[in-house]
Order: structure tokens, then C-alpha cells, then sequence
């Protein structure tokens, strides 16, 4: 697919090898574990130096912006802060002021760090010997920073400040009122809000990156699959909370992490709609219910977020009720009309509305809420609805899709199932997917068409 030159990919074709198709586990399968953490370290320090050399320069000269300042203080981090610095970084250091000066094409993106480390050497660490002696992290960095921005006199200044998107305000309103009293009138002057360059930087996912979160899926997937089985449940006993604490065991146990508590969802024949959907009351599982899970892990700096359904066989039952299965069906569907309509250049509140449309004329009952994901759970970039919001979401839907990006399809189909005699289901679904750099959309590891079963 040919892409205009607002949405040219910023990475580079030899990293495609690093999306061929793998061989992959079936649910339930054992995945491989992730490499060891020093190991882990080692390959998060090479996305960093990839991200910072071949996709900050790009955007930086996209959104004209000569100089980036992003200013934080330890335990208030700016939320790009982390996607900027080395894995074994924890939090800024007192107070750590990042700055990028673009030299121009030939001499590239200058990266400075004022307070806090290199980096490994992907940052100089800013220094000079009219203030060496003076306290650096108070009122003698900020004047180190004056001078830093009087040698590189840049055009325009960007800081981190947005009302629409969170990834974009993340200079507090402290540091802003001591930085405009450091800059003066003639630097003032020259500041702008920088709103697409942290959010298009925190979006771009690396071609490197995709690997390492296929195996995050492997696991995901595996973990439900055990979930949803008579290896945690047992009919008449086991309650959905139950299955939640298994889920967040586990992950512990694999030394990985959560950026959400999991939920487990029960519907049965004959339940009240208000109770059908509830994540926290302790529901017993019993034959012939239907569950849903959300669940997501953290790894790497890296997040996942994936919905599966499940159903538990009566006496005698060997496969699932085909009202039951059509209901899937559905949503697969759904699935199907929505990455259909995902193209760069899109906004998130076109593509919603185009899927919708698709989606009514088919017949479903359903709606759809993706989002982005990546660095954050809920990432940044175009979103695609919110559950509660199916006209399309001003400001954080109007964003455009770009090349080289995840996504959360995240989205529910309801139909009425005969063998509960017309009784609605519903059936979320959630699964990650990839928008290459030629724009086409494919699941990281694949999607789930049929149940897991609890027999």
C-alpha cells in the first residue's frame, strides 16, 4: 500500500525480517519463557538506541521541532519519560531534564541528559565548570539549561503539554512555572506545545520489538487456556475469583506483572442481565456457563490485553451449543469488518463509523472499542470508540492511523441463543494486532475462533 508522506514508515525495511511467521504454540501449549532479565536489559537498551536514532529524528523534523525538553521530577515522571531511558532506569533522578537539539540531517539529533546518567552513552550527560560546585539539580540546573539553550539559540522549543492527550501533558505545572522564569522573554517566545511528538513517538512500535511480544502472547494465551480448564476449575466449586487469583499467581510465579487486574465474567441461562456481566461478585461456576476473561501482562516495558471465551460442558455435552458457537462467530466477524477498514491516514472516528455501518448492514448486534497498545496498556494513538461512546470520541478519535503500530481489537458482538430459549449473550472479544509498515493488518500471535472448554 502506497503511504503519503505525513504517514512515510520511519523504520527501516531490513527490520521486517523480524516479522516472519513463526511456529506457534496451540492454546494451552507451553510457551517458551522470556530470555533471562540481564538478557531482557540487553535487548530493551537496543529498542531504546533503535527508537532514539532512527525514529525520534524523523518525527522531530515531521512536527518542526528544533529543540524537545522533557522535564520531570523523581516519583512524577513524564509519561514518555520511561520509553526514553535505559531498562534500568527506575525514575528521574531528583530532578532529570532530557534535551534533543536537531543539528540538521548531517549532524542528527543532539540528545542531552541535565541531572541523571548517559544511559549507556545514548545521552551526554550536560556539564559546565561555571556552575560545577553549585548545586546541579535546583536553581543551578535550571540556569545550566539557559545556558545549554543560549549555545543552540533552537527556533522553537517543545514542551509537553496537552488537554486532550494524557501522553502529551506530562510537564507538571511546577516545573513549567520555574522553566518559562529560566528561559526569559526571548526563549519564551519561541516555545510550543509539543502534542504529536511524544504521542507519535510513545505509537511506533519497532519491527525488533515484535518478537519478544509474540512470546508475551504465547503466554497469554497459554495462561487462559489453562485457566478456562479443569485444571483450575472444577464444576460446583471454583468461583470466577478464584480463576482471577490463579491468573495473577501465575504471573507472579513467572516473574512477569500485571497492568490490570484480571477479571472473569460468568453467563448462564436463566441469570438476571443486571449480575450477568459482573467482574467482581464470586459467581460459582457451574455447568453449562459461559465465561470471559480479560487479561493482560507487563513485560519489558511492554503490555498486553487479550479477552477469551470459554464454556463449560454439561453431562454428555462433547462440544459447545451452536447458538452458542454462533455467537463467536460473530464477533469474529465483527473483528474481520473492523481491521478490514484500518488504513493509514484514517482516523480512529472514521474507521468506528465506516465499521459500525459494516456492521449493521450484516446483521450483528455489536460494538467496538480498540485502542492502542505498546509502552502504556492503553497506548497512544487513535482510538477506535469507547464502550460508552459508539458516535466516536472527539480529540483522541480524530487522531490519524499511522504505519508501524499496535492495536487492541477490542470489541463485542450479542445474539440470542435458542438453547436458552432466545436468551441474549454476550461475547467479548480482545486480541493484539500489528499494522506493518505498509499498512496492513495481521494479529501478533492469532485469534480465537473457537472455545476453550472446560469438560
Amino acid at each position: 500500500m502506497k503511504t503519503s508522506n505525513r504517514f512515510k514508515p520511519v523504520l527501516g525495511i531490513a527490520a521486517l525480517c523480524c516479522l516472519m511467521a513463526a511456529s506457534l504454540p496451540g492454546f494451552g501449549q507451553a510457551p517458551a519463557p522470556l530470555p533471562r532479565l540481564r538478557e531482557q536489559a540487553e535487548i530493551q537498551q537496543q529498542w531504546l538506541k533503535l527508537r532514539l536514532e532512527r525514529v525520534l529524528p524523523t518525527l522531530m523534523r515531521r512536527h518542526g521541532v528544533s529543540m524537545w525538553l522533557v522535564i520531570c521530577r523523581e516519583y512524577n515522571e513524564d509519561p514518555v519519560f520511561f520509553s526514553l531511558v535505559s531498562p534500568t532506569v527506575f525514575a528521574a533522578r531528583r530532578r532529570t531534564i532530557l534535551v534533543f537539539y536537531d543539528r540538521g540531517e548531517a549532524q542528527g539529533v543532539e540528545r542531552l541528559a541535565l541531572g541523571g546518567g548517559s544511559n549507556g552513552g545514548l545521552y551526554r550527560v550536560y556539564r559546565d565548570p561555571e556552575v560545577e560546585g553549585r548545586e546541579l539539580w535546583g536553581q543551578g540546573q535550571w540556569a545550566l539549561l539557559r545556558k545549554l539553550i543560549d549555545e543552540r539559540d533552537p527556533a522553537t522549543i517543545a514542551i509537553n503539554i496537552s488537554h486532550t492527550h494524557a501522553f502529551s501533558d506530562g510537564l507538571s505545572s511546577g516545573e513549567r512555572e520555574a522553566l518559562e522564569q529560566a528561559l526569559g522573554p526571548k526563549h519564551l517566545s519561541r516555545v510550543v506545545r509539543a502534542e504529536l511528538l511524544p504521542l507519535e513517538y510513545l505509537s511506533i512500535r519497532l519491527p525488533e520489538m515484535l518478537p519478544i511480544y509474540r512470546q508475551m502472547m504465547e503466554i497469554v494465551h497459554s495462561l487462559i487456556a489453562r485457566a478456562f480448564s479443569r485444571e483450575v476449575i472444577t464444576p460446583g466449586k471454583t468461583t470466577n475469583q478464584d480463576v482471577v487469583w490463579w491468573l495473577r499467581q501465575q504471573v507472579n510465579n513467572m516473574g512477569l506483572q500485571t497492568w490490570f487486574q484480571p477479571s472473569v465474567r460468568v453467563q448462564r441461562q436463566g441469570r438476571e442481565r443486571e449480575s450477568q456481566l459482573s467482574e467482581t461478585e464470586p459467581v460459582i461456576i457451574q455447568r453449562g456457563d459461559v465465561l470471559h476473561t480479560d487479561f493482560g501482562i507487563t513485560a519489558m516495558r511492554l503490555n498486553t490485553d487479550t479477552q477469551h471465551m470459554g464454556y463449560v460442558l454439561r453431562e454428555g455435552e462433547t462440544d459447545v451449543p451452536a447458538g452458542i458457537k454462533r455467537a463467536l462467530s460473530n464477533s469474529n466477524r465483527l473483528q474481520d469488518l473492523l481491521m478490514e477498514r484500518m488504513r493509514p491516514g484514517r482516523s480512529g472516528n472514521e474507521v468506528l463509523a465506516d465499521t459500525l455501518a459494516a456492521m449493521k448492514a450484516a446483521g450483528i448486534n455489536g460494538s467496538v472499542y480498540t485502542h492502542p497498545i505498546g509502552d502504556h496498556g492503553h497506548g497512544a494513538g487513535p482510538l477506535i470508540g469507547l464502550w460508552d461512546r459508539q458516535q466516536g470520541v472527539p480529540g483522541r478519535g480524530d487522531l490519524l492511523l499511522m504505519p508501524n503500530t499496535w492495536f487492541s481489537i477490542e470489541l463485542a458482538a450479542r445474539a440470542s441463543v435458542p438453547e436458552w430459549n432466545g436468551q441474549e449473550l454476550w461475547v467479548g472479544q480482545e486480541e493484539d494486532a500489528v499494522m506493518d509498515e505498509n499498512g496492513k493488518m495481521s494479529w501478533v500471535l492469532k485469534r480465537q475462533t473457537t472455545y476453550h472448554l472446560v469438560k
